[in-house]
């Protein structure tokens, strides 16, 4: 029997003098759970498919885009920082000026809750949303059931660093025209994904197109990396933390490589580490359920 689950379209929260845009899946009443998604990767990324499944195991499920992405506000009066310089002054560990950082972006999702009259949540994030996720348990632990980290690390700059054509593929222009941006995008995701899993690119394009429409903003995406080249080691307060945690990562991730992974896990006190052979910087549908299965059982222990 197929169980239906409750879907509210996407609407507007005003928060933290920004607009940010969500939708949920599930019943309200269920026990939270919000997914943040990563650096220049809008909400859609958080498959339907994959969100309904993690509603029907009991969750009321919430997606939003970050700021300077999709739906959300694009911050066009802020500065643009350039990117080459950024990337030097994060490679030497200098400190530089950005237009906004991961805290600020910790605050926007800290703000959804509280406009949403959640107390607490299960927080569940991916790449820069696992970055974002550390954060708000760094700064509310009271407003965390449970911390998911995905594929993501904790700031510490000597860790194992991006191949380096990963990195020329993120650091060149993005073509504007959409069969440009979508043919970029693909070979990109091709990347990213590696090749144990069969890349699913009619699914993809679709999503990437979507994308185009929905928000195609290329100044944002700059600022979120800026903050992310500018974010300091979270060390030293992620082993603070007292809060259920669960760090997932894919042991042939080439943005993010393994190590990053497994520092997180060391980091923070008694958090469960589980690594997927084969598994890139991407969500392979082959391990929806897996994935689903650990976030679950972590919410059921944190709850």
């Amino acid at each position: 029997m197929v169980t239906m689950i409750d879907y509210q379209q996407e609407r507007i929260a005003r928060v933290n003098g920004i607009d940010i845009n969500y939708d949920t899946f599930g019943n309200a009443n269920n026990p939270p759970v919000l997914l943040i998604m990563g650096l220049a990767t809008q909400m859609i990324f958080w498959h339907r498919h994959f969100c309904e499944q993690l509603a029907a195991r009991g969750f009321y499920v919430i997606r939003f885009d970050n700021r300077d992405i999709g739906k959300s506000s694009h911050l066009h009066h802020l500065p643009v920082p350039n990117l080459l310089s950024a990337v030097g002054q994060s490679l030497f560990g200098r400190t530089f000026e950005v237009p906004y950082m991961l805290e600020d972006m910790a605050d926007d999702a800290l703000q959804l809750l509280k406009h949403l009259n959640i107390d607490k949540a299960h927080i569940v994030g991916a790449s820069m949303g696992g970055m974002i996720a550390q954060l708000m348990a760094i700064k509310s632990p009271s407003s965390l059931h449970s911390l998911t980290s995905i594929m993501s690390t904790t700031g510490d700059r000597s860790l194992a660093k991006p191949k380096k054509q990963v990195m020329l593929q993120f650091i060149q222009p993005m073509p504007r025209d959409p069969e440009g941006y979508i043919k970029r995008v693909i070979s990109m995701w091709k990347l990213l994904h590696g090749t144990h899993y069969d890349f699913e690119e009619p699914q993809m394009r679709d999503l990437i197109s979507q994308a185009y429409h929905r928000g195609y903003y290329p100044s944002g995406v700059v600022r979120q990396l800026s903050a992310i080249l500018a974010a300091p080691d979270r060390t030293a307060k992620l082993r603070q933390l007292n809060v259920p945690s669960l760090v997932l990562h894919g042991e042939d991730d080439v943005l993010v490589p393994l190590p990053c992974g497994i520092a997180t896990a060391e980091a923070i006190p008694n958090a469960k580490l589980v690594t997927y052979p084969g598994m890139g910087h991407t969500f392979p549908t082959q391990l929806w359920a897996p994935i689903i299965y650990e976030i679950d059982a972590l919410a059921k222990m944190g709850t």
